[in-house]
C-alpha cells in the first residue's frame, strides 16, 4: 500500500483535546530552528553579533540593489510584507539598516548603514557555504531535501493542502 492509497479515518479513541496528538511540523520547526542556530553561532564565532540567519537575504539584496521599499524588498525576494517589515524592524534595531520616508506617506525605503553595508561580503561568504553544505547534506541522505520539497510542491499542485484538510474535516455538529 503506498501513501497515496492510505486513507485515515477519524480515530474514534483519540483524546478530546486534538493538540495531545504530536505536531506533525514540530520535528521540522525544531530542526529548522537548529540549523538557524547554528549559522548564527558561526557569526558569533566570526564576532558578529546580533545579525539573525533571516537577516542575510534581505541584507544582500539591499547592497545590490541600493534602498528598496518594503514592499519592493518583499517582492524581491518573495516573502510576505508582513514578514519583511518584521525583519526590517529587527535589522533596524540592530542597526544594519535605515528607514527613510519613501515616495509616498505609506511607504518607507530602506537602504543598508555604514555596519550593515561592511557585513555583506562575509553574509555572501556565508550564502555560498550554506548552499555548499545543503548540496552536501542532499547527497549525504537517501531523500535530498530539496528534492523532497519540490516532490511537495508538484503534489500539492496537483491537490492543495486546502482541499486535503477539507476532505479530512468533520465539523462538529452547531
Amino acid at each position: 500500500m503506498t501513501n497515496a492509497d492510505r486513507t485515515e479515518l477519524p480515530d474514534s479513541t483519540a483524546p478530546a483535546d486534538p493538540t495531545a496528538r504530536p505536531d506533525p511540523w514540530q520535528s521540522l520547526h525544531e530542526l529548522l530552528a537548529a540549523l538557524d542556530a547554528e549559522i548564527e553561532d558561526v557569526y558569533v564565532s566570526r564576532g558578529i553579533e546580533g545579525v539573525r540567519p533571516r537577516f542575510a537575504y534581505p541584507l544582500i539584496r539591499l547592497a545590490h540593489t541600493g534602498p528598496l521599499t518594503i514592499r519592493e524588498l518583499a517582492h524581491s525576494l518573495n516573502r510576505s510584507h508582513s514578514a519583511i517589515s518584521q525583519t526590517i524592524a529587527a535589522m533596524r534595531k540592530e542597526g544594519l539598516v535605515t528607514s527613510e520616508p519613501g515616495p509616498d506617506a505609506r511607504t518607507r525605503r530602506i537602504d543598508l548603514t555604514e555596519r550593515g553595508r561592511a557585513l555583506v561580503p562575509f553574509l555572501e561568504a556565508e550564502w555560498r557555504a550554506t548552499h555548499a553544505a545543503v548540496a552536501e547534506l542532499d547527497a549525504e541522505v537517501p531523500y535530498a531535501l530539496t528534492a523532497v520539497v519540490e516532490e511537495l510542491r508538484r503534489a500539492l499542485d496537483r491537490r492543495s493542502m486546502r482541499q486535503r484538510i477539507l476532505h479530512h474535516l468533520v465539523e462538529p455538529p452547531r
